[in-house]
């Protein structure tokens, strides 16, 4: 029985905007947020066009469909069983408008990344959040993975000592060669005045500053960044390579592209201390590589022995039953549900349902992407880290 119901005796009434029946990701939402029986997707917005929002809504089984944003605010004001919580997965230049809206109607908020598209209105979400009392995750999905967090745990238990290195490869290949929509001008993510300043550090670099900010526990406190276009006749950034610097006087370097031909997705992490590393790669999930400094190696297996109650709390199925992608998001559903549980019936949260992207993640991301943006733009320069929390 899900927590919602349990200690409500319904499921979380959850809407959504953006995501239509032929979104990859609007997909993932949905089957994510319903997964652990903790949401029922009653109300959203499919489209920017409104007949085929509220379509694609009927065709779906959403019992409350409708045509645009104003009419689903409008709607769940009026709504005798209002939603709980809004998801947005709409295009970035939408996102920090559509979660004012959210909070301002009293709505928990579960939003796309990159969060906004300037630093000043990540600034800005970030303070009405705190003002709003309300919940706030951003979808940095990873952070979701049972190793991931078993990592998380062993850091801060201090298992690899003090973080000296991080390194994060994030290499895919779908943007190898221009791409049908790319030449027909209908991809949004290509546009600036839609998806941001930079396509490869907002719509994967983000995923890779955060991963490992999340498991080494810090935030870094300047950069120096090579951000371009590899592909002949691409406007939109498609590779980007740099270095980080710590506050602890630890190293980093990642390098992120979209562009290497025949790549996959090639998505991980390493992270070395003054005990140890940790390895963990997201085509094989569910395995995490630890390197003491005296002993030999060892790998740690989701659901299996020696895991700490980070990893063991979000394993959901017996070790040698693999969980992927889709679980992982829906640990984030999962959590986002329990804490909005636990403001309804007025109960403190269980610590480890705390561990998920919140609107300060998003933020610290955001002052990412802008300080490589400006050390792209002066050829490489090392850039501070703005503090926008």
């Amino acid at each position: 029985m899900s927590k919602a119901y349990k200690k409500l005796g319904r499921r979380l009434r959850l809407g959504v905007i953006g995501g239509g029946p032929a979104s990859f990701i609007g997909s993932i939402h949905r089957s994510s947020a319903t997964m652990h029986e903790e949401f029922d997707v009653v109300a959203g917005v499919f489209s920017s066009n409104p007949e085929r929002s509220i379509a694609a809504g009927r065709s779906m089984g959403i019992a409350r469909p409708y045509g645009d944003p104003d009419a689903l605010f409008a709607g769940e004001a009026a709504a005798d069983e209002p939603i709980d919580a809004l998801a947005i997965m709409t295009p970035n230049n939408s996102h920090y408008e559509l979660s004012c809206r959210a909070l301002d109607a009293g709505f928990n908020v579960f939003c796309e990344k990159p969060l906004t598209m300037t630093e000043d209105e990540s600034a800005d979400l970030v303070k009405r959040v705190k003002a709003s009392g309300k919940r706030y995750c951003v979808a940095y999905g990873y952070s979701g993975y049972a190793m991931v967090r078993q990592a998380r745990e062993m850091v801060a238990q201090g298992v690899i000592g003090d973080i000296t290195m991080v390194q994060s490869n994030y290499v895919q290949g779908h943007l190898a060669e221009l791409t049908e929509s790319e030449l027909a001008g209908s991809n949004w993510h290509m546009k600036p005045e839609l998806a941001g300043p930079s396509l490869i550090l907002g719509d994967i670099a983000t995923h890779s500053y955060h991963l490992t900010s999340y498991v080494a526990g810090m935030e870094a406190s300047s950069l120096s960044a090579d951000v371009t276009a590899l592909v002949d006749g691409r406007t939109a950034d498609d590779y980007c390579g740099i270095l980080l610097r710590y506050p602890n006087n630890a190293r980093g370097i990642f390098w992120v592209t979209q562009a290497a031909a025949g790549g996959v997705h090639g998505l991980s992490f390493t992270i070395y201390g003054t005990k140890g590393g940790l390895e963990w790669h997201q085509e094989q999930p569910n395995e995490l590589t630890v390197r003491p400094i005296d002993k030999p190696a060892y790998v740690l297996t989701k659901g299996g022995k020696g895991l700490s109650g980070a990893g063991e709390r979000v394993s959901h199925v017996a070790i040698g039953h693999p969980e992927g992608y889709r679980e992982a998001f829906a640990n984030l559903y999962y959590d986002f549900a329990s804490n909005i549980v636990d403001d309804l019936t007025g109960e403190t949260p269980e610590p480890l349902s705390l561990w998920n992207p919140t609107v300060q993640d998003g933020a610290y991301g955001m002052a990412f992407v802008y300080a490589a943006v400006r050390s792209r733009d002066n050829d490489g320069e090392w850039e501070p880290l703005r503090d926008l929390t």
